[in-house]
């Protein structure tokens, strides 16, 4: 197993990239390329594509909001799904349609630029004071004009206030639940403690079923609906209310995106009548001709494949808010026939290929996804996104699946410095040597892609929550870390995140916690505890009582969102929806696998404080429990002996059984929790450690931690260590992750493991092959997910000191990687503040 040591660095940069100043530091190849030591292979087309938006602040564009709302307005009293699939039409029928300079792959839903759009359904209680406060929002903030904002407050927001989600939840939680869940102000916004995350997106992350398209079109599904709409009983009562809206609105919607593809067409037409240049009105009229095409039908062409599926997963970004943005599937499987067939035809080169799937990739960079609320903006820093596209793995029969395809997709990300999409590669114990290799590769370059996730652990527990085979072996990566299989996963309810660092500050003040004054939010358990366990109890009181309030709070999500949501694009791209004949945000869908979930948040804040008081208060007794008490009142301010004392205590991330065991016992105890309830909310709720950025508003409102952390500071990420604790190296990182997973119990699912390395940790051919041994030795310990940092310390606080030199500096955040100046101060922070391993 790869052992890498950990050197602590410099508090400060003592040079700038830019001044050419480097001091001797090994370089990322991001580095060399933002120290004009090197520049990105990829220029021509996309390259001057990305010119015209890149670094732009980003602006909402109010179409989709305003045309919704509109047909909402003409069709109240009618089947939520149909009503949506008729705001589809509308839309595909009314919105502009914009056909970008030199693109060869069409299709946006916004201005020209970078843009965002409006989903009143979820937003429309508070609207308009938030339209009123977004331009002056300091993270990720959004431009509108004074005529597009006159119409939100005046006509969009007031025909939501009284409908949305949101609102009908929070009058559904009982007193104690809503308590933990939002503050009593008028937005109700987020406490940060027990949190939902229902109500700022209408599905959690989800991944189609982009074949099915691509082998027959938008034409062959709708006959299929026409025909099973036929052959209903006119005289049942369940298919006259239910099943018949239902293939009424999958026909509708079929013929939504058959029209807005075809406006395309007309567009691209147009255009091309008008257009000098011979070159660019021959891609025109090519645009023209498939877009009549696709994707009314199967594509004949690698380009119309393309093309086909970015009209999809545009469409699906109108339809609804998914949480991390529709995700892109396995881009490498799905898309290969086309490939391959047009290479031996020789009518497709890889250079071709490639620029076709950057033009794509431009067009995902347009698009932001746009959180008005204000837990969803702090969840989503940096503009995130997670449209994951999946790479190499397994075919359904359990063979590898790399191809040529697979190689081109981590070639572009080499080659075109972008951060979409969000790219994604399974690894197995039979992953060519290849393929290794260059993802090693992929990962030094410095961007942060692509995240890795393990095959080895992810399959088993599909297979133990019910899934076949074939399913599982044929998974797609979905977000920041989740895994789909699409026509077998039928849960979309958004789940919880629990701010459990929260819940050790209760018990050491007996249910308050210091931000909210005597208020009493926990339980109180007691502030006297003559021995560990006594303490350790009490934490586990506090814990369970957070999990019962975020599974009441699922409870009545569940029983309420069918009520506000409906997917039928979604839902024709579902076998077991077109099945059953359901919406795929129904409660329950026969055959389907039910799998939701809920977040620990500050996973390694916790383990290390529980660690630091058992060592100093109970064993060492060098310090007691009321004078740490009193030095996190004081924000350990006068305190720095007690402070040091608490820091040297044994740390989760070190291999080390003292913390581990420890932090085996906190996951054990939520695991036992949800073994015995999650079978009453009909759903297998897994434990997850995957923070997105929550991590820094959960600490916001967090005091000081027996760790050491200092007051409202981010609390750890993920599975990750606590900033700064995992001193052994990387090696002893996973060894703890490990050593912390209760393997015997399947209701459990992703971790999420950030590590942070040198350049010259990886540097050569030789640092390559020990990549790729680090790489092989979290397979082997079948950890789920893994990424990477490659930067010096020093470059990231000369980009926080001089951001606009450092605009196009990459770093990977949370499952996505993000531009490192368009994150708050805070999470720059945090990503500095992770411990950087430097040797090998």
């Amino acid at each position: 197993m790869a052992k890498i040591t950990t050197r602590q660095p410099a508090k400060q940069a003592q040079s700038s990239l830019l001044d050419g100043t480097v001091g001797g530091a090994v370089l990322s190849e991001q580095e060399k390329r933002l120290a004009g030591m090197a520049r990105s292979v990829r220029g021509g087309r996309v390259s001057e594509l990305l010119k015209a938006f890149k670094n732009a602040r980003p602006s909402i564009d109010i179409e989709r909001g305003r045309l919704f709302t509109e047909s909402f307005r003409a069709t109240e009293g009618q089947p939520l799904v149909l009503r949506w699939a008729k705001a589809l039409y509308n839309y595909a029928e009314n919105a502009t349609v914009y056909i970008d300079g030199g693109q060869l792959i069409v299709g946006r839903a916004g201005k020209p630029g970078r843009y965002g759009l409006l989903y009143p359904e979820l937003d429309g209680d508070f609207l308009d004071e938030a339209i009123k406060a977004l331009p002056l929002r300091k993270s990720s903030p959004f431009d509108i004009s004074t005529a597009d904002a006159k119409v939100v407050i005046e006509e969009i927001s007031p025909y939501w206030k009284g409908k949305t989600f949101h609102e009908a939840l929070a009058k559904a939680l009982p007193e104690d639940t809503f308590r933990l869940t939002y503050n009593a102000d008028a937005e109700l916004s987020s406490r940060f403690i027990v949190n939902e995350t229902a109500s700022f997106r209408s599905s959690i992350q989800w991944v189609h079923d982009y074949e099915k398209p691509l082998k027959i079109g938008f034409s062959r599904i709708r006959e299929e609906a026409v025909s099973a709409l036929n052959a209903l009983d006119e005289f049942s009562p369940t298919d006259n209310t239910e099943k018949k809206p239902f293939l009424e609105a999958v026909i509708l919607t079929a013929d939504a995106i058959i029209l807005f593809a075809e406006r395309h067409a007309e567009e691209a037409a147009h255009l091309a009548a008008a257009e000098r240049n011979t070159a660019r009105k021959k891609e025109l009229l090519e645009i023209a001709d498939i877009c009549r095409n696709v994707p009314k039908n199967k594509p004949r062409s690698f380009r119309e494949a393309v093309q086909s599926q970015w009209f999809i997963q545009l469409f699906s970004r109108i339809e609804q808010k998914t949480g991390t943005i529709i995700s892109n599937g396995r881009m490498d499987q799905y898309l290969y026939p086309f490939y391959k067939a047009d290479k031996e035809k020789g009518i497709l080169t890889d250079d071709s290929a490639q620029e076709l799937l950057e033009c794509v990739w431009v067009c995902m960079a347009q698009y932001i996804d746009l959180y008005l609320s204000k837990a969803g903006g702090a969840f989503n820093e940096g503009y995130a996104h997670w449209e994951a596209v999946t790479i190499g793995g397994q075919n359904p029969d359990g063979a590898d699946a790399v191809n040529e395809l697979t190689y081109l997709f981590l070639k572009s990300k080499r080659e075109f410095p972008l951060n979409y999409p969000d790219l994604a590669a399974r690894i197995h114990t039979r992953s060519p040597k290849r393929y290794l290799h260059e993802v090693a590769l992929t990962v030094k370059d410095g961007s942060g892609f692509p995240k890795l996730i393990n095959d080895e652990e992810v399959v088993p527990l599909l297979l133990s929550k019910g899934a076949r085979f074939d399913e599982a072996y044929d998974y797609s990566v979905s977000g920041c870390a989740e895994c789909r299989m699409p026509n077998r996963d039928t849960y979309t309810s958004p789940c919880a995140y629990i701010n459990f660092a929260a819940a050790t500050e209760m018990t050491l003040f007996n249910g308050k916690m210091i931000k909210y004054g005597n208020e009493i939010i926990g339980l109180q358990t007691g502030e006297d505890f003559a021995t560990f366990e006594e303490f350790l109890n009490a934490y586990l009181k506090q814990q369970k009582n957070f999990l019962k309030h975020a599974f009441v709070q699922q409870h009545e999500i569940i029983r309420l969102r069918a009520d506000h949501f409906a997917s039928p694009l979604g839902s024709s791209l579902h076998a077991l929806c077109m099945k059953e004949k359901k919406d795929i945000h129904a409660p329950h869908i026969e055959g389907g696998i039910d799998l939701g979930y809920f977040e620990f948040i500050g996973y390694g804040t916790v383990v290390d404080s529980l660690s630091a008081i058992k060592k100093t208060v109970y064993e060492d007794k060098t310090l007691t429990l009321s004078l740490i008490k009193e030095a996190i009142s004081h924000n350990f301010e006068g305190y720095a002996e007690v402070r040091a004392l608490l820091k040297n205590a044994p740390a989760y991330g070190n291999d080390d059984p003292y913390a581990d065991e420890l932090g085996k016992l906190i996951d054990k105890e939520a695991l036992d929790f949800t073994v015995k309830y999650s079978a009453e909310l009909g759903v297998h709720l897994d434990l997850r450690l995957v923070p997105f950025t929550s991590n820094v508003p959960f600490g916001k409102v967090v005091a000081a931690s027996p760790n050491g952390r200092k007051a409202f500071t981010p609390l750890s990420d993920g599975s990750s260590a606590s900033q700064g604790a995992d001193a052994n190296g990387p090696t002893a990182v996973l060894l703890s992750n490990f050593a912390t997973k209760n393997y015997s119990y399947s209701h459990r699912a992703a971790r999420l493991l950030n590590l942070k390395l040198s350049p010259a940790c990886v540097e050569g051919d030789d640092g390559t092959k020990k990549l790729v041994a680090f790489v092989e030795a979290w397979r082997s310990l079948k950890l789920w997910h893994l990424q990477f940092n490659v930067i010096n310390r020093d470059t990231l606080i000369a980009a926080q000191t001089d951001p606009d030199a450092y605009r196009n500096l990459l770093v990977r955040v949370a499952g996505y990687s993000a531009y490192f100046c368009e994150l708050s101060k805070d999470l720059q922070d945090d990503i500095i503040s992770r411990t950087e391993h430097s040797s090998i």
